[in-house]
């Protein structure tokens, strides 16, 4: 089972590395998306790379979806193929993940609206603004949403997304 990690410039380095290699082990297949299959830098200058462009991917593909945070979020949202296909995966209702900044990913994408959800602090504001029931929680599972604050909730995130993944599978 394939589980997207999408990826722009000045991702978070831990945000992608951590669930990278946790949902390695745990027996899925990681399939790092960006807006365009290219190299990415994240905010320490550290290159990934992205094998498929956002738009080569169809939901069914997926068994769930991961949003890294860091400052690609901000870059994320701005591509409506990477909009469209977190649209698609939360459709279909499978596990879709965002950590820190990644909530703007969610916002962008329209689907958060009445929905439990956390994020970075700085951040709580757009997320109620945009209809959120935010919560300052290390995790939050809400239906299929798995969102975590930051670096520090990491085990706990990246544990409950595999989790979902493998339980709706």
């Amino acid at each position: 089972m394939k589980v997207g990690i999408l990826l722009e410039e000045l991702f978070d380095e831990r945000e992608f590395i951590y669930p990278y290699y946790r949902v390695q082990e745990s027996g899925l297949e990681p399939l790092v998306i960006g807006p365009e299959s290219r190299a990415y830098k994240a905010k320490s200058g550290w290159l990934a790379r992205a094998s498929a462009a956002a738009h080569e991917i169809k939901a069914s593909e997926l068994a769930g979806l991961l949003i890294p945070g860091g400052y690609a979020p901000d870059r994320l949202r701005r591509s409506e193929d990477v909009l469209d296909l977190v649209r698609a995966v939360d459709a279909d209702k499978k596990p879709l993940a965002a950590i820190c900044h990644a909530g703007w990913v969610l916002i962008s994408a329209g689907v958060i609206r009445g929905r439990r959800l956390t994020g970075y602090h700085s951040i709580k504001d757009d997320l109620i603004n945009a209809g959120a029931d935010y919560v300052d929680e290390p995790l939050v599972v809400s239906g299929n949403l798995v969102t975590s604050r930051g670096p520090a909730d990491l085990p706990v995130w990246v544990r409950a997304f595999v989790e979902a993944v493998t339980e709706s599978s």
